[in-house]
């Protein structure tokens, strides 16, 4: 089996990171408490596991879905092919138009790019909390390159707001222990996101957004599970291990945070 905290994985394809977090359990719960407290009106929307990609699975997640991260392990050949295809497809980047993306260089950040990925390319729909960490933030790294904005979460300016230490105490909280920050799991996170028509993976160790085709808001769950079990069938289909997911959806009012 595999353990459900996202990790970042170093490799030949990309340098270690030297600041490291704890990372963050592919928890729903855990994460919308962490998306809450760094800004996100979770009354309407929170998290949501996806326990799976076939059709009954999926049909378990509450509809409308506006975003989809994923959780993965990071093998040698899956690695070997990012890089090939970042090669291979440089044009994404540029042809992404106003998709919020952003560079990973926290280790063990991955599920808190996901996070911002996530409630970034959903602006219109979700709500944030005024002078919140996510409304200063986005705010701030709007107009901004991906590394740029890479750089600011890692090195905020000077009276910017910080998302460490709600990430640091995000991280302590799940069902398993957290590892230390300095142990690489081979696990990471992606995002999901549909922009203008078009099925995007924002994966800030990559080149730049992916475009996976056409898609809409009410096929983005099941869009989303047919580009993960092409993955699998690639490059995971020898691992005892299951690829896990977590959903931004509608759902009822929850308690907030005292």
């Amino acid at each position: 089996g595999c353990s459900r905290f996202a990790v970042y994985s170093c490799s030949s394809y990309i340098p270690e990171m030297p600041k490291k977090w704890i990372p963050l359990e592919s928890n729903p719960e855990v994460i919308t408490e962490f998306a809450l407290r760094i800004g996100l009106d979770t009354n309407k929307w929170a998290f949501h596991d996806v326990f799976g990609l076939d059709d009954e699975l999926l049909a378990m997640v509450p509809q409308p879905v506006l975003a989809v991260m994923l959780l993965f392990p990071v093998t040698k050949e899956s690695d070997e092919a990012d890089r090939k295809a970042d090669e291979a497809r440089p044009a994404d980047a540029a042809g992404s138009g106003d998709v919020y993306y952003m560079k990973q260089t926290i280790g063990n950040a991955c599920g808190t790019i996901a996070v911002l990925h996530s409630i970034g390319n959903n602006l219109q729909q979700l709500s944030l909390a005024p002078d919140s960490f996510l409304e200063r933030f986005y705010s701030a790294t709007k107009p901004l390159s991906p590394a740029a904005r890479g750089a600011y979460l890692e090195s905020p300016p000077e009276n910017a707001p910080d998302i460490q230490e709600a990430h640091q105490a995000a991280g302590q909280k799940g069902n398993t222990a957290p590892p230390p920050p300095e142990q690489d799991v081979d696990l990471h996170f992606i995002a999901f996101v549909e922009h203008q028509g078009q099925l995007w993976e924002l994966d800030g160790r990559r080149a730049g957004p992916i475009n996976h085709g056409p898609t809409q808001q009410n096929t983005l769950l099941k869009d989303v599970a047919r580009v993960t079990k092409d993955f699998i069938a690639r490059y995971l289909a020898a691992l005892a291990c299951t690829v896990t997911g977590t959903s931004i959806v509608q759902e009822a009012p929850q308690k907030e945070l005292s």
